[in-house]
């Protein structure tokens, strides 16, 4: 079950030194917003209420200008207003670019449910375990509409969209049990898809692995179902069937029947698995391969992804287009 979030609760726990640093920011502009508007309405009250209409009043205007005044009323608050944007800017630009030691976790949405994929092959429901201390990158994706995981204690969100990765980094640094919502409206039980994000220290977290029972790795759970769905058949090195070998195929380039040239990536590997024979067709082959579409769960293709990724040359000798 998630925590209990009593009402009086305005302001969730941080958990990360970025979420620190973003509730100074937001305190921060709050200030100056403060600062730049209360005075304005302060006056118009005054002014209202000095002048109004039937009270004696001294109306005339003098005929003193003063350009600074009218540059300065302009200028200082412009100013003071890039100084937050570039501080916003600078906190963007950090959480679009992850370490190379990031531990990358899978997440799905789906109606109404998070999965989280460890790296190690744990999966778990609506409830996300991890490290702290430890560099995280989260990759979403939903299996059906639009959805947002939303972790207030790291103050992030991102959207997890049908067929396309999306991506968030984070480094928490406290330890304890927090709230994790689905903040964009995706159907009748959207209120219900919640979770807790757990966070705990690195032995901590290796306990709870080994308990949990996550001994088969990502790549090693990839291979089994690279078989269960026969894929070896065709695209192993010594299956007779002519088709492209997987072997060593992430990364390079694919000449394609249509004359264009792209780069096997994630997203490549996906949609050969999805519609295989669309525009994406390798050159020299027939359009024989069924498509998975509808076929292959989500984590499932996550999975398979994943051992493409690993299944070098090494294995099976160099690969073929």
């Amino acid at each position: 079950m998630p925590p209990r979030q009593s009402a009086l609760d305005l302001w969730p726990a941080s958990a990360s030194a970025l979420a620190v640093e973003t509730d100074y920011l937001i305190l921060a502009f709050t200030v100056l917003t403060l600062a730049l508007t209360v005075p304005v309405f302060v006056a118009i009250t005054y002014f209202a209420i000095r002048y109004r209409d039937g009270v004696e009043a001294d109306r005339s205007t003098g005929n003193i200008r003063s350009n600074l005044i009218e540059i300065s009323w302009m200028l200082i608050p412009f100013v003071l207003t890039l100084i937050f944007f570039a501080w916003g800017a600078r906190l963007f630009i950090d959480s679009k670019n992850p370490p190379p030691d990031a531990m990358v976790v899978e997440a799905i949405g789906r109606q109404w449910m998070w999965k989280f994929q460890h790296p190690t092959g744990q999966s778990e429901i609506n409830d996300l375990h991890l490290p702290i201390g430890q560099p995280i990158k989260l990759r979403i994706i939903s299996q059906d509409v639009v959805h947002a995981l939303y972790l207030p204690a790291l103050r992030m969100q991102i959207a997890a969209l049908p067929d396309r990765y999306t991506e968030m980094w984070f480094k928490a640094d406290r330890t304890g049990r927090f709230h994790l919502y689905c903040s964009e409206y995706c159907g009748t039980d959207h209120s219900l898809m919640e979770g807790t994000l757990t966070l705990m220290s690195q032995g901590d977290y290796q306990h709870w692995l080994t308990h949990a029972g996550a001994q088969q790795s990502a790549v090693a759970a990839g291979r089994a179902i690279y078989n269960a769905y026969g894929c070896a058949a065709c695209h192993d090195a010594q299956a007779q069937v002519k088709a492209p070998k997987l072997a060593g195929l992430y990364g390079r380039e694919v000449k394609l029947a249509d004359g264009r040239t792209v780069t096997a990536d994630e997203g490549y590997l996906r949609q050969k698995i999805l519609n295989p024979n669309a525009n994406r067709l390798a050159e020299g082959y027939k359009p024989i391969m069924p498509s998975f579409a509808g076929v292959i769960p989500e984590d499932d293709l996550g999975r398979l992804i994943d051992y493409l990724k690993a299944y070098n040359r090494t294995a099976e000798g160099e690969a073929t287009r």
